[in-house]
């Protein structure tokens, strides 16, 4: 049996429009140029130039009632070429002269000079990865083909920190299926063997283990304590790895000195080879600011980075284009798809300009909140300063939704003049005194941290006396969130923390 009925429901639904800039908040300054680069690949109406584009937008209240509009339908970017959406288009609202339309922003920071200036030469970064100083020392070993094309392959299952993990019988069966080379277990170990002795030391090891063993066989074996670490590693890694030293000291009838000279043999070798090496490509090995904070005569000054950000336009030629359809007479099918095609594009590119405009916005406000919350930490520089901060804190102040800040803090850097700090650096959780008052758990952790360091390292402190002694300054701990916050902190526990 059919039945109708009727109901109400309220849905929210984020237009494009809406979902496109809030995938710009989200977009590092470092990554902005890439992403405009996209733009203007896709949309040929949008292009390089001076800043000019309709008063349409001036304002950002018009600007915000233009992305609600744009909610209720997505028509306008996508036409359907029909009679009706031709005839309503202003042809005079896309060919208006660039000195009427010139807005109020500018997407590029006074404080750098202009890119385009020839007499500039911009430095360029130029690395070496690790793999490729591997494969130059490959090339001095006189090795056939059939040699080399193993020790590359042999190379290229090196980890970026230098360690060999892939088992040699799997190699043996990659090198048979994948490039169709028949070769031995004995084969790939003596090779091994010689990839052992390249630059770094410790390069190709199975483990850590091996990794340091393989650095100290290249020290001159007569310097102090440089035999006596060998032992260590190889007979008593166990022991050395949990500073069990009065075991390994009284197995090796080690005098006191002699135990001290062997461990620091041990503790200058590198436990990742590879790491010193440059990986290339990877943006995160770019830290680019996208605020900067000066403190000027103690009145804090904001500015936002914007080099990667170059100034936009609507094109001029999609304009003379429309303006010479709408000179003509003949306005057949293929005349009005063109127009709506180009009326598109258009509306697509002054959006994005407008994008970027709003993106700014958002993040200029957000960062001035976080600034005025945290008045004291830069103008000090004083970690012990910093107030309780949560998203929902900067979301109140600035109107905005607390996904949206949490969009502007993530991956975004401040400069300031005691360093460059990532923006989720100055959100903490809160922690009670005895007086009643809230401080910052980064406050607990700076104070656990110079307790710490402070520390006699022949008797480090356990965390019961570290909880003990925050007591003591007022802090209502308790020892297990002492334990989290050093774990979060990277420091170890009190026994591998002792030195001799």
């Amino acid at each position: 049996m059919l039945k109708q009925t009727q109901q109400q429901k309220l849905l929210q639904k984020l237009s494009p429009q809406q979902i496109q800039l809030m995938k710009l908040l989200q977009v590092p300054t470092v990554n902005l140029e890439e992403r405009i680069k996209e733009e203007l690949e896709e949309n040929p109406a949008l292009e390089y130039g001076e800043e000019t584009h309709d008063d349409e937008f001036k304002e950002q209240e018009d600007f915000d009632a233009k992305t609600d509009s744009e909610g209720e339908g997505e028509d306008e970017f996508e036409p359907d070429g029909s009679e009706s959406e031709y005839d309503n288009i202003d042809i005079s609202e896309y060919v208006s002269d660039g000195d009427d339309d010139v807005a109020d922003y500018k997407l590029r920071d006074d404080n750098y000079p202009d890119p385009d200036e020839s007499n500039k030469t911009i430095p360029i970064r130029v690395e070496t990865s690790f793999h490729e100083h591997l494969l130059s020392q490959l090339g001095m070993l006189e090795l056939d083909d059939h040699q080399n094309a193993i020790a590359e392959h042999i190379i290229g299952s090196i980890d970026d920190d230098g360690y060999l993990r892939r088992e040699v019988s799997a190699m043996v069966d990659d090198l048979s299926f994948s490039q169709n080379i028949d070769t031995s277990e004995e084969e790939i170990r003596e090779l091994i063997k010689k990839i052992q002795e390249f630059d770094p030391a410790g390069v190709c090891a199975t483990d850590l283990k091996e990794c340091l063993l393989l650095q100290l066989k290249r020290k001159p074996q007569d310097d102090e304590g440089v035999h006596t670490a060998y032992l260590i590693l190889e007979n008593y890694f166990d022991e050395f790895t949990k500073k069990h030293y009065e075991k390994i000291q009284k197995a090796l009838s080690l005098s006191d000195e002699g135990l001290k000279a062997s461990i620091n043999q041990i503790i200058k070798l590198n436990p990742k080879p590879g790491g010193n090496y440059a990986t290339l490509n990877k943006a995160e090995s770019y830290v680019l600011p996208d605020f900067f904070i000066m403190n000027n005569a103690g009145k804090l000054e904001l500015t936002l980075n914007s080099r990667n950000a170059p100034d936009l336009r609507i094109s001029g030629g999609y304009r003379d284009m429309l303006r010479e359809y709408d000179r003509g007479d003949k306005k057949d099918k293929r005349q009005k798809e063109a127009v709506l095609f180009i009326k598109q594009k258009i509306d697509a590119a002054k959006w994005f300009i407008d994008a970027i405009k709003q993106r700014q916005h958002t993040l200029l406000s957000t960062m001035e909140s976080i600034m005025d919350y945290q008045r004291e930490f830069f103008l000090t520089g004083d970690e012990t300063t910093m107030k309780p901060m949560i998203l929902k804190d900067i979301a109140d102040r600035t109107q905005l939704d607390i996904s949206t800040v949490s969009r502007v803090a993530n991956s975004k850097y401040v400069q300031t003049e005691f360093g460059t700090f990532k923006l989720k650096f100055f959100f903490s959780e809160s922690l009670s005194t005895d007086s009643g008052e809230e401080v910052s758990t980064r406050e607990v952790k700076k104070i656990l941290s110079d307790l710490i360091e402070a520390e006699n390292k022949r008797k480090p402190l356990s965390d019961e006396n570290l909880t003990k002694m925050l007591q003591d300054k007022g802090y209502n701990i308790a020892r297990r969130t002492v334990a989290k916050y050093r774990e979060q902190l990277n420091i170890p526990v009190a026994r591998l923390r002792k030195e001799l």
